[in-house]
């Protein structure tokens, strides 16, 4: 049985040679499977990735899936003691970071969940990687640009502790340390199979963004611990192919599944009232500040909820 399974989905050649590269480097001494999902590439990147890396496991689709359903192809086939989630868009930074991880987690049985630290392409300045689960209030405090108010956003434990666009950005102390949070981003999403296995795979209805908020709100109420470890490092390039508009309205629909899935009905017209304020609010401020291009997204994201 391999130590870890890693599974990569992809869908264009852009990063993915450079990503499965600094993969294999750190796999070195680790037992493994390397499993990439061909997201209906046009050009078959997969068939390109096989020549390249040999030992790799191609799962070929012929329609644009969503990334829980992509994902749940390769969770379904996946051998490993432990099961990693990894963007196609990262490059490992250090090489022993499963040597360090892996033991980390034997260590910590009750952690059913981990991530590491992601750093911007300058590898100087760290990137949010999750946060805490979504009640009234946090959406509120996100909405009303409340989290983003020193000391205040320690106290409330932010949806998304960093906004990196704030004035006053504060991910360089809150993601340089290890925590244990509410959930994780799915770019580096390492779980251990038996968890895994009991809380199961991705609810496909999410299409994009908000899947790994409900997957990892499933791991907390079976009892599982998500933490987040800083000391191990990947390059993130970010929001390079889905892009700010298209994400912020994923987002938002996500937020209204999840709603609906895990909270009481109530809650729902609550919600959708501050997605709607928080989206308003978004064209006034970032329309003087940014310009009519940046309040167009809001408008977008106004008119979805």
């Amino acid at each position: 049985m391999p130590d870890l399974t890693i599974i990569v989905i992809t869908s264009k050649k852009d990063f993915i040679f450079e990503c499965l590269e600094s993969v294999y480097k750190a796999l070195v001494g680790v037992k493994n499977e390397v499993i990439l999902i061909d997201n209906a590439s046009e050009d078959k990147v997969g068939e390109k990735a096989k020549k390249k890396f040999p030992n790799l496991i191609v799962l070929r689709r012929e329609e644009n899936g969503g990334f829980g359903e992509n994902n749940n192809m390769g969770m379904k086939v996946a051998k490993g003691k432990y099961v990693l989630l990894l963007n196609d868009d990262t490059k490992i930074l250090d090489k022993n970071i499963f040597k360090g991880m892996l033991p980390w987690m034997d260590k910590h049985p009750k952690v059913g969940v981990a991530s590491c630290a992601l750093v911007n392409p300058e590898k100087e300045t760290y990137q949010g990687s999750g946060g805490y689960f979504p009640s009234l209030f946090r959406v509120f405090a996100w909405m009303s640009f409340l989290d983003d108010i020193p000391v205040v956003d320690r106290l409330i434990k932010p949806y998304h502790p960093l906004h990196s666009w704030s004035p006053f950005y504060k991910g360089e102390d809150y993601f340089k340390r290890s925590h244990k949070q509410d959930w994780v981003t799915g770019a580096f999403y390492l779980m251990r199979k038996k968890a895994q296995d009991e809380v199961g795979l991705f609810d496909e209805d999410f299409f994009l963004y908000v899947e790994e908020v409900d997957l990892s709100y499933r791991f907390v109420k079976a009892g599982w611990d998500i933490w987040y470890l800083p000391l191990w490092k990947i390059v993130h390039h970010g929001q390079v192919t889905t892009g700010s508009e298209r994400a912020m309205i994923n987002e938002f629909e996500g937020l209204k599944l999840f709603y609906k899935k895990h909270y009481p009905r109530w809650k729902f017209p609550i919600l959708k009232l501050l997605l709607k304020l928080g989206a308003l609010s978004r064209i006034i401020v970032f329309g003087l500040i940014k310009g009519p291009s940046v309040a167009r997204t809001y408008v977008k994201a106004f008119s979805v909820v």
